[in-house]
């Protein structure tokens, strides 16, 4: 039986709570940290370990042994103090934590963050602000994955106009730059990985592609 997977989420405010429960669900080990004892005692039952303890103290996160997680999620502060967040963050990478994701409180805060080599940056309004726009001006997007700051994988309806046309016929390699890479039968769930050019598009499916947000942005405008 594989090993489970071990995170610790530092910061148990309201985005690290919802992470560390959901990672919980998800068969994985979390270690949830928190100065405030009730937010620590609320997730006591949820998480394989909850610590009472302040972590923008070095001493404290010693005893965590971060260099032997998957991955350490770091959310506190707010948008005027950003330095429980980069202390914390500083002494993590000090203490060999090998992927590091952090909350962003600004633009600034985001900016020393990837200068400490944080993996990840993330701002929880702004990215479900971008997905909720998107998701209201292209309705025929039914999912979208973010791979890094260029490429995506998303999952959209097939155009009418693509209706019946062959992958080879649709040209959407050629005229916008988009890899596809399966495709969905909606009714069935059925997917077929990696269809070949003579792949006939039809009703009641989903085109699984991936490309960069640029390109992403002409083909979710096909009619």
């Amino acid at each position: 039986m594989p090993e489970k997977k071990r995170f610790v989420v530092l910061g148990l405010g309201s985005f690290g709570t919802a992470l560390a429960k959901r990672l919980s669900q998800n068969g994985c080990r979390v270690t949830g940290v928190d100065a405030d004892r009730e937010r620590v005692e609320d997730l006591k039952q949820i998480l394989y370990e909850a610590v009472i303890a302040d972590v923008t103290e070095r001493t404290a996160l010693q005893e965590l042994s971060l260099d032997q997680t998957h991955t350490v999620f770091i959310s506190l502060g707010e948008k005027e103090n950003i330095t429980p967040s980069v202390l914390a963050t500083l002494h993590a990478r000090e203490l060999g934590a090998k992927r590091i994701i952090v909350k962003g409180l600004n633009q600034d805060h985001g900016k020393i963050l990837r200068a400490l080599g944080v993996e990840r940056v993330v701002f929880p309004e702004q990215e479900i602000a971008v997905e909720l726009a998107d998701r209201i001006i292209w309705p025929n997007v039914l999912d979208f994955v973010p791979i890094d700051p260029e490429y995506s994988f998303v999952e959209i309806a097939v155009p009418d106009s693509l209706m019946g046309r062959t992958l080879q016929e649709s040209n959407l390699r050629r005229d916008f730059n988009v890899w596809v890479i399966g495709v969905k039968d909606v009714l069935t769930g059925k997917l077929s990985l990696f269809p070949d050019a003579s792949f006939r598009l039809g009703d009641d499916q989903l085109l699984v592609v991936v490309a960069k947000q640029s390109d992403l942005v002409r083909l979710r405008e096909i009619k």
